[in-house]
């Protein structure tokens, strides 16, 4: 009987020998869960930064506007969000405002659209005549007048196909189509959303 137990006693230190796992292969299977952990959170943060890519540039961006051209619909440093989704689906529309590509220094600007392909725009006396009718901007403080360009008494623009004639609201205080023309489409890269 005792070599019977001392048998199943050497039997049973054996067996524990046997399914102890080695301390190899232990820091083998930790080492690739730490691998599989590290590329997984690398992936989601690749993920995150490609969709806040995607969205930022096609979909909804925050801007900030600089300057007073706007006043007094859009205040200086003030945030707003700019929806760059909305012109792949149809064509700018007269009196929106929009993130603009400046042409003359390739900065953003934000302006309000005035007229469109193949509208006319005649500046003069202080008044905006579109298609040769009064411009009615009710946007605009009561008793704004707009004149032409400095340099100029009277102005007429045309404007030409995939065109668009903007203006800021500041209309003694903006650098827009009365200096520059009219700014074309791929330059207007979304609408403002207030």
């Amino acid at each position: 009987m005792n070599l019977e137990m001392a048998t199943t006693a050497e039997t049973q230190v054996t067996a524990a020998a046997t399914f102890a796992p080695p301390q190899s292969r232990l820091s083998w299977d930790i080492s690739t869960s730490l691998a599989k952990s590290v590329l997984q959170l690398c992936l989601i943060a690749l993920l995150a930064y490609g969709s806040f890519l995607l969205i930022s540039r096609y979909v909804m961006q925050s801007v900030q506007v600089i300057g007073a051209s706007m006043s007094p619909t859009l205040k200086h440093s003030d945030y707003y969000l700019l929806n760059r989704l909305v012109y792949q689906f149809r064509e700018p529309k007269p009196s929106e405002i929009v993130v603009l590509r400046d042409p003359t220094d390739n900065s953003f600007a934000v302006k309000r659209i005035i007229a469109r392909e193949g509208d006319s725009v005649y500046l003069k006396g202080g008044r905006v005549y579109l298609n040769g009718q009064v411009l009615v901007e009710p946007y605009l403080p009561p008793h704004t007048q707009t004149f032409a360009n400095p340099k100029v008494k009277e102005q007429f623009f045309i404007c030409g196909k995939g065109q668009y004639f903007v203006m800021g609201d500041n209309r003694n205080n903006s650098a827009d189509s009365r200096i520059f023309g009219a700014v074309s489409r791929q330059d207007i890269l979304g609408v403002i959303v207030r």
